[in-house]
């Protein structure tokens, strides 16, 4: 069973071969014929490329032919405008050697004219030299005639007469400012006089000093105990909320708040005497009335603000602003209620810049904001001056009022007469009597101050500081200073008291020169 499996395998293998053999055959035989077409297509190809090649370069050479002959005629048409040009250019080079040639010989003309007007100066010069010379011994002959007769020498006069030119000009200088300074307080004093007197006789009103305490009236002394509560609650609640001191001692029917925060101090009262009326008194029902009397407290604030803004005349400003105004009536600078002073002031400088022909609007208006700063200074870092400035342009303020408050002070230069106005007003409603108070040290300073600037001048003998500060008289040595100096010193003193120190109103500088004869009869 397994021998012919065998052959049947190898016979079927033998045909299979013979098969692949017959297709292998049948191929070759067609790769040869295809082969020989591929290889006539190839020459065919070739020599019809051969025949294209020979026509494009005959074409070629027939283009390039033609191209060569128009370059020839475009180099002859280049070559032609070329030498044109080098004609013209020819000519004009000839044309330009020509004029050259011609200025050479105006120059050479001109040096020779030259040389000889050298030739004249040089001469001229040694001319004027001589005469120099013998004006020069004429000179030194008659200054020498002179010293002869006059008996000193050159220096001496020179020395003689620059002394007298000196003494002269001091005393014409003396008598100068006497006549000016005459003349400038005659008219200024009675005119100044004039418009301040009229400011402050329009501008009079109430003034109260406010202080640290505000007293709470009660309606019998068994409200104190009251107040004071069981083991102390209420009063400590009170004192907690409003931080302020609540003083009860042996004062009959009243209550002392005590405080520096002038605002604090008003909310406490507000509170106080609003719990008394009501007569109950325990800690929720503080808490309650002290809320309530925040909030009364602002609207009074905004209430004092927009007084002050229709009392002055001042519109359009803007409502924060008005409510730091209002809060300036809480506020005191030296025992002044800040808010009046601002009222006042704001007047006086108006009436002056009406009567003097300025713009009173905007004179009230920065009159009226000059110590807006002053309102939160103690919540703030700086000085009320530049706190002003900078909540004015916070709310975009006229740059001319800000000026006026800016410089009010003297921080800076102002730049309207209104701001100098502004300046005179502040100091008229600070200085009047019984607008502040000073304390004993600075008072006493001021007196040292006045007397150490007079006593630095040369030829001082003593200095009184008088009339609380008002006036220094100087004691000058006779011997040292003439009365035409005396004028000088004094204009000096009142120029050094005025960089150096800060003072309202004015002061008086009286410079006194003595001299006494003795003899004793015997």
């Amino acid at each position: 069973m397994l021998v012919p499996l065998i052959i049947v395998f190898v016979v079927t293998a033998a045909i299979v071969s013979l098969i692949f053999w017959i297709i292998d055959k049948k191929k070759i035989a067609n790769g040869t014929s295809k082969v020989k077409l591929a290889e006539q297509e190839a020459k065919r190809i070739e020599d019809e490329a051969r025949k294209q090649a020979n026509e494009t370069l005959k074409l070629a050479e027939a283009e390039k032919k033609e191209k060569v002959i128009l370059a020839k005629e475009e180099i002859q048409k280049e070559r032609a405008e070329v030498d044109k040009e080098i004609k013209e250019r020819r000519a004009e080079v000839q044309k330009q050697e020509r004029r050259i040639l011609q200025k050479e010989e105006t120059l050479d003309r001109k040096i020779e004219n030259l040389e000889k007007k050298e030739v004249q100066l040089a001469e001229k010069a040694k001319s004027l030299e001589a005469e120099q010379e013998e004006l020069n011994h004429f000179k030194e002959k008659q200054i020498a005639e002179l010293e002869k007769i006059a008996g000193m020498s050159k220096e001496d006069a020179k020395n003689h007469l620059l002394n007298t030119l000196q003494e002269t000009l001091a005393h014409e200088s003396a008598v100068m400012i006497k006549e000016y300074e005459s003349k400038t307080k005659d008219e200024a004093q009675k005119k100044a006089k004039e418009i301040i007197t009229y400011a402050v006789q329009k501008c009079a009103a109430d003034h109260t000093s406010e202080t640290t305490v505000s007293v709470v009236p009660l309606p019998s002394d068994d409200m104190k105990g009251r107040i004071i509560g069981r083991e102390g609650r209420n009063i400590k609640m009170l004192e907690t909320l409003t931080g302020i001191d609540l003083i009860i001692d042996d004062t009959p029917e009243a209550v002392i708040l005590s405080g520096f925060d002038p605002i604090r101090r008003e909310v406490a009262r507000i509170a106080l005497e609003n719990l008394v009326t009501d007569g109950r008194i325990h800690p929720a029902r503080i808490e309650e009335m002290v809320e309530k009397a925040k909030e009364e407290l602002e609207s009074i604030i905004k209430e004092e603000g927009e007084s002050a803004s229709l009392e002055t005349g001042v519109i359009g400003l803007h409502p924060d602003v008005i409510k730091l105004i209002g809060k300036l009536k809480y506020r005191t600078s030296y025992g002044q209620n800040v808010l009046n002073h601002s009222i006042e002031v704001s007047q006086l400088a108006g009436i002056m810049a009406e009567e003097l022909g300025f713009d009173s609007k905007l004179a009230k208006r920065a009159g009226l904001l000059h110590d807006i700063g002053k309102a939160i200074d103690h919540e703030m870092e700086g000085t009320h001056v530049q706190i002003g400035v900078d909540i004015l342009k916070k709310y975009k303020e006229n740059s001319l009022v800000i000026n006026a408050v800016e410089a009010h002070h003297g921080d800076v230069e102002p730049q309207t007469m209104e701001a100098v106005l502004v300046q005179a007003a502040d100091a008229i409603s600070a200085s009047r009597p019984g607008a502040r108070r000073e304390t004993l040290e600075a008072y006493i300073k001021r007196l040292e101050k006045l007397e150490e600037i007079a006593d630095s001048f040369d030829g001082v003998e003593k200095s009184f500081a008088i009339q609380a500060g008002r006036e220094v008289r100087i004691i000058v040595k006779p011997e040292n200073i003439s009365d035409d100096q005396m004028v000088v010193m004094a204009r000096d003193v009142a120029k050094r008291i005025e960089d150096e120190m800060n003072y309202p109103g004015q002061i008086k500088v009286n410079v006194v020169r003595e001299t006494r004869a003795i003899e004793y009869a015997k």
